[in-house]
């Protein structure tokens, strides 16, 4: 069984494929053709966070490939009175075709997809986001920058950040991370993405000076510094961060068609300037709908796989 947890589980050629289909399928939606793609299929949206993008895009995808969405807030399951997820996963993998998961921890859907009867797709965790590095991705092909790309990501060490390591290291692009001391990746995320790199050709560089990694990049990328959980490190948190804005100051370091991304939701002022997330160089809002898509490709490519 097949799931989509981490991009670490994918080859290269892998990702390609499913991007090549979300893009077909992306045309396909865009001339207003929607092809059945997955029947009458089910799939159960487990949320224990909240979220905007995910829910959105995963259950109009859903419908848009001939099926529906089940949304299933953890309050309102037994998974918010204490069931073992390993007896959740059971019970729900049972009764639907596919499962996609927004939680905490990352051994928690690892733990689901074990005992789970279908394919399951993380929609975020603490460790990981693969969906949106998928769509981040997608985005870069559409704007024709996938030849010597260099992508600079800017501030917190988090799950964007070890999703970035994965895509760059199994594609094999220069990857550049800045993030405050204290902020880093995680090292074992980050040693495991060397090792897949020597493969790949990827060429990694991890730092502290924001405007060293923003030098000569083609899209320069960030995310929120205060995320989900850490509301109680927010003044902290502002001020470590101090210096790490990606302004049109940093942008002009990049390269002259260099591009703006971000997961969204973007806090203007704090980790980006007003002026750049509205600016041309912004791709924010392709790069948003393109999670509608990128996991249209996704659904059907693990549904393939069921039949193989």
């Amino acid at each position: 069984m097949r799931h989509f947890l981490t991009l670490r589980d994918y080859t290269k050629e892998e990702i390609l494929e499913i991007l090549e289909l979300a893009a077909k399928i992306k045309r396909e939606t865009k001339n207003k053709v929607f092809k059945d793609y997955m029947p009458r299929n089910t799939l159960g949206m487990i949320f224990e966070k909240s979220s905007t993008r995910t829910r959105v895009s995963f259950e109009v995808g859903i419908y848009q490939l001939g099926g529906v969405g089940l949304f299933l807030s953890s309050n309102d399951i037994q998974l918010g009175r204490g069931e073992p997820m390993s007896d959740t996963s059971r019970v729900v993998s049972s009764m639907v075709d596919m499962v996609m998961i927004r939680t905490f921890a990352q051994s928690k859907i690892e733990e689901f997809a074990k005992y789970s009867k279908v394919p399951v797709i993380n929609g975020l965790t603490d460790e990981y986001h693969p969906v949106q590095l998928m769509a981040d991705y997608m985005t870069i092909q559409e704007a024709g920058l996938e030849k010597d790309l260099v992508v600079s990501y800017v501030g917190d060490g988090n799950n964007l950040a070890h999703s970035w390591l994965m895509l760059a290291s199994k594609l094999g692009f220069e990857l550049r991370i800045a993030t405050p001391k204290g902020y880093e990746v995680n090292q074992n995320i980050l040693d495991e993405a060397l090792n897949f790199a020597k493969e790949s050709g990827a060429k990694i560089i991890i730092g502290n000076d924001p405007k060293e990694a923003c030098k000569d990049a083609t899209v320069i990328t960030t995310d929120t510094w205060v995320s989900m959980g850490q509301e109680d490190e927010k003044e902290k948190r502002l001020k470590d961060f101090d210096g790490y804005i990606v302004d049109k100051e940093m942008m002009k370091l990049g390269k002259p068609n260099a591009v703006f991304l971000h997961c969204l939701p973007a806090y203007r002022g704090y980790e980006v300037s007003e002026d750049v997330i509205e600016g041309e160089e912004s791709l924010v809002f392709e790069e948003a709908e393109n999670r509608l898509h990128a996991q249209k490709g996704v659904m059907v490519w693990l549904s393939r796989q069921i039949n193989k």
